[in-house]
């Protein structure tokens, strides 16, 4: 019997090594996208900082909506389709922010100044007063639900 993994974990554990809120998360989905790590890493890659440090919307929630469209997404124009891929981005945030308090990056982490462009150096003290850790492991449980 295959062990089910903990894609929790997996975010937590790839955004401890060092990589961006959205990577985390759609790295600790590449094999079901079937995807090799690097392409992930890449295309989650702007979505860091809640869109390139703009702190707009979370970059944890920003990569499991990567996840979703790529194995749930609608390649047509079907209404129904649309509507129903919508209905469950719409529950995610939902759950998200009842999980987290927020759904942007700017009130996750009480950041409302202008944000410069240059990512922030991890070390312990980073990683001490973030509360990413939890909202990336929280973003990829969200997921799941969505995905089976």
């Amino acid at each position: 019997m295959k062990k089910k993994i903990n894609r929790a974990q997996l975010a937590e554990q790839y955004f401890l090594e060092g990589y961006s809120c959205s990577q985390a998360v759609v790295l600790a989905f590449h094999d079901l996208m079937k995807l090799d790590e690097k392409t992930c890493l890449k295309i989650a890659s702007p979505f860091g900082g809640g869109m390139g440090r703009l702190r707009e919307v979370c970059g944890a929630f920003s990569g499991a909506l990567i996840v979703l469209g790529y194995l749930k997404g609608n390649p047509t124009t079907d209404i129904k389709k649309k509507t129903k891929l919508y209905e469950d981005i719409q529950k995610m945030a939902k759950e998200f922010e009842d999980a987290n308090g927020f759904l942007h990056c700017r009130d996750l982490l009480n950041l409302h100044n202008k944000s410069i462009a240059k990512p922030s150096k991890r070390t312990k003290q980073y990683y001490d007063h973030r509360p990413c850790q939890k909202i990336v492991a929280s973003a990829a449980s969200i997921l799941e639900k969505y995905l089976y």
